[in-house]
């Protein structure tokens, strides 16, 4: 085959590679924006039905918007003033005592159990003395200050973030249905009543999946919290709000809590609270399975329970808990594709 002109052909050919190259660059510089965007929307979907909820109860639609957003912002405030100011508070208090955190840890009876066990292959008294004593060298606070100055901003970072999304979200939720509109202006009109009603069964869908998973995130961290100041646990509050964070995580989540929180009591409290903490969370985790969570998510969405686990294994694996969180609801939404329109047309060939 002659190719005519190829030096032209070359240089536009190399042109389309460098322009691809560069889109997928800009994308992963702007890979943080766009999970925002992502996170910002998914809670915004969450929102609507509360909206709608307000609209069906003779509300106007501004009149609802603002309620929830209203609620919503009472909530991230409410949450920012009672975990942050104690999360200082005690984690200056943590680094303060650390040096006899570490000589009172060596009196545990549960430390000596474990130094019996594991006999003379570690001796692990010896490496609680070396911590101990760098812990208490003021030559070392230089290095600690660095890692706190690193954790500092780790958590402006996440603050500005937390803003960034908080702020998206109000507008989403604000212009939710205007958004959908134009996008369903850009479907040809012979197709467009199939994909309005496609749409909307998606995002009434994910949105009842964001409010059930929140539900029972909050659940369990309410419920953690009361378990915690009714045995004495320490950092009641903290370890509530991390128990809420993990249970967000579909599937595994609550397990993940339950290990993070017992052990935080068996360092912190004594190894009886630690005790209570994992059969507290193993009635728990039957009750939330087997009772709690069906009645929550049944109307949110209609998925196989292996695509589940393979939906959150691969969105977990990519995008790590953002992928976890937003696998499922995408799972569900290409399953409707597929019913809807895949099917229907393999039928009809």
């Amino acid at each position: 085959m002659k190719i005519e002109k190829p030096f032209r052909l070359g240089f536009i050919a190399t042109l389309g590679v460098g322009l691809a190259l560069l889109l997928l660059t800009m994308i992963g510089s702007l890979a943080t924006i766009l999970t925002y965007i992502g996170v910002a929307f998914f809670l915004s979907l969450g929102l609507e039905p509360a909206v709608a909820f307000l609209v069906r109860r003779k509300f106007p639609k501004w009149a609802a918007i603002l309620t929830v957003v209203i609620i919503f912002l009472g909530v991230v405030i409410g949450v920012i003033w009672a975990v942050v100011p104690p999360l200082v508070d005690q984690s200056a208090a943590f680094v303060k005592g650390l040096p006899e955190f570490i000589k009172n840890l060596t009196a545990q009876p549960w430390f000596h159990w474990i130094t019996d066990q594991l006999g003379t292959s570690v001796d692990m008294t010896a490496i609680l003395k070396q911590l101990a004593a760098w812990a208490a060298n003021p030559a070392n606070l230089t290095n600690v200050a660095g890692g706190l100055l690193k954790v500092g901003v780790g958590l402006a970072s996440g603050v500005s973030g937390t803003l960034i999304v908080v702020i998206l979200t109000l507008y989403f939720t604000a212009s939710l249905q205007s958004i959908k509109d134009f996008a369903y202006t850009l479907v040809p009109m012979s197709k467009r009543p199939t994909f309005i009603s496609m749409t909307e069964e998606i995002t009434g869908g994910v949105g009842k999946y964001v409010v059930g998973q929140i539900a029972l995130a909050a659940l369990n961290g309410v419920l953690c919290f009361i378990m915690l100041i009714s045995i004495g646990g320490k950092a009641a509050i903290i370890w509530a709000f991390v128990a809420f964070l993990l249970a967000l995580i579909p599937l595994i989540g609550t397990v993940i809590s339950c290990v993070v929180v017992a052990t935080s009591q068996l360092l912190l409290a004594s190894p009886l609270t630690a005790l209570v903490v994992l059969i507290y969370f193993v009635i728990y985790m039957q009750i939330e399975a087997y009772v709690i969570s069906p009645r929550v998510m049944n109307k949110a969405v209609s998925i196989p329970g292996s695509v589940v686990v393979i939906a959150a294994l691969a969105g977990g694996t990519l995008m790590g808990i953002l992928g976890a969180l937003v696998a499922i609801p995408i799972a569900a939404s290409l399953i409707l594709i597929i019913k809807q329109v895949v099917v229907p047309r393999m039928a009809k060939e």
